[in-house]
């Protein structure tokens, strides 16, 4: 019977997950042509926090430092993220917005509301407020999970596969 709700669960995440790609591709795009999706985020991660070094970013969003740099380079590159030295650390880099970054973000995210204002127009706000709290839970859960590694020990002590921290 549990499996049957995670199988039901695991087929609507992953069409959840396939529709939130797709709408994440689309808005970057609205931010700048040559974006990729995950550089929507962490444009929204930099704006919400500034001055954030990039090894931090890259340790929140749960990947490498490598490919922290490759998509900060290439934000800067396209004029919408500014990278000054870390006055407390030689080697470190603080990062923040450039104007153009600010303004491009911010058309992003009033598309991205209007887009979650239409599906869920039928919602009350009592079920839109809980929805949030439960995927602020999920994401706490995958989070801790991930924390553990790859691989985590299930309640009857069988080994199974659990997901890695999206972030």
């Amino acid at each position: 019977m549990v499996d049957d709700n995670f199988g039901e669960l695991e087929r609507e995440l992953g069409l959840f997950l396939r529709r939130a790609h797709a709408s994440s591709s689309r808005l970057a795009r609205e931010v700048h042509p040559d974006l990729e999706p995950a550089a929507y985020e962490l444009m929204a991660l930099v704006a919400s926090t500034p001055d954030m070094r990039g090894s931090d970013l890259a340790a929140y969003i749960g990947v490498g430092r490598g490919t922290m740099s490759r998509q900060l380079t290439r934000l800067t590159g396209l004029g919408l993220l500014a990278r000054r030295p870390d006055p407390d650390d030689f080697r470190g880099q603080l990062l923040s917005l450039t104007d153009a970054g600010v303004a491009q973000l911010q058309a992003a995210q009033a598309s991205r509301r209007a887009y979650l204002h239409g599906a869920l127009d039928d919602w009350t706000p009592e079920e839109i407020d809980e929805l949030t709290r439960q995927l602020g839970r999920l994401n706490r859960a995958m989070s801790a999970v991930g924390q553990l590694g790859l691989r985590a020990v299930a309640d009857d002590g069988h080994e199974s596969a659990a997901l890695p921290d999206a972030g």
